[in-house]
């Protein structure tokens, strides 16, 4: 009798799954993420090969004091030489969680930051952008919007992903108003996360929907065909004193 009530309840869980009011019956089980090229108007995004990016992510990063500030946040960097940016960069080339980008300039003709997709839940659709970093050259620029645009597109046209996460230190401002920019929404405050180069780190969470992506998707294609237009007016958010579109 209780294992005929276990079998009652668990199927009553399952009909619940498959019920396709929940939109939750076209991917039960979501693909890893393993795209090796993305290409828009302003940026070519290839997965990292040390060889050949280091030269250029040396420079954009550290050929200037004020450059290395970038890494204030990051959980790595500012190295002390090229040799030793190049061994990280080695040592995190095969990669799977996170998968790491390099994100190339066609302005600049140069690589000039980089991208991960990282900490994919393959069964509940939900995957996280992060390990990203910009050298000054291209901040306050084009560059991360495409970036992300292209990421997001993937993510969840051609993947159909449920929710994609922006996550950063409760510090930095640039990174939250970024998150906010790009239609990502506001979640909360995790405390005392994570210890991060011998400090504490508070760290904001942000998330972007499915069912947010399509008007969100709309309004970057209307901020690309009118770079004068606000892509934070264009997500309905209020505009502070941050760093402007």
């Amino acid at each position: 009798m209780h294992a005929q009530k276990r079998k009652f309840k668990f199927n009553q869980l399952l009909n619940l799954t498959l019920n396709p009011n929940l939109n939750l019956t076209h991917h039960m089980i979501w693909q890893i993420p393993t795209p090796t090229r993305f290409e828009g108007r302003h940026v070519l995004i290839t997965r990292l090969t040390p060889d050949e990016d280091i030269d250029d992510l040396y420079e954009v990063s550290h050929s200037r004091d004020e450059f290395k500030q970038l890494w204030k946040y990051m959980t790595y960097g500012p190295f002390g030489s090229k040799e030793e940016m190049y061994n990280w960069l080695q040592s995190i080339k095969e990669s799977t969680d996170p998968l790491f980008y390099t994100v190339f300039s066609k302005q600049l003709k140069k690589k000039v930051g980089m991208y991960a997709i990282m900490s994919p839940k393959t069964r509940h659709g939900r995957v996280e952008l992060g390990n990203i970093w910009y050298s000054p050259l291209v901040q306050k620029t084009i560059v991360n919007s495409e970036a992300t645009f292209l990421f997001l597109s993937y993510l969840f046209d051609d993947l159909k992903y449920r929710r994609v996460e922006w996550k950063c230190d409760d510090h930095n401002e640039a990174s939250k108003y970024a998150a906010t920019r790009l239609g990502f929404t506001y979640e909360g405050l995790f405390r005392h996360h994570m210890i991060v180069k011998g400090k504490n780190r508070d760290t904001a969470w942000f998330s972007m929907l499915d069912s947010e992506w399509p008007e969100r998707k709309g309004d970057f294609e209307r901020y690309f065909a009118n770079p004068g237009l606000s892509l934070t007016k264009l997500h309905g958010r209020q505009e502070d004193t941050l760093p402007q579109d």
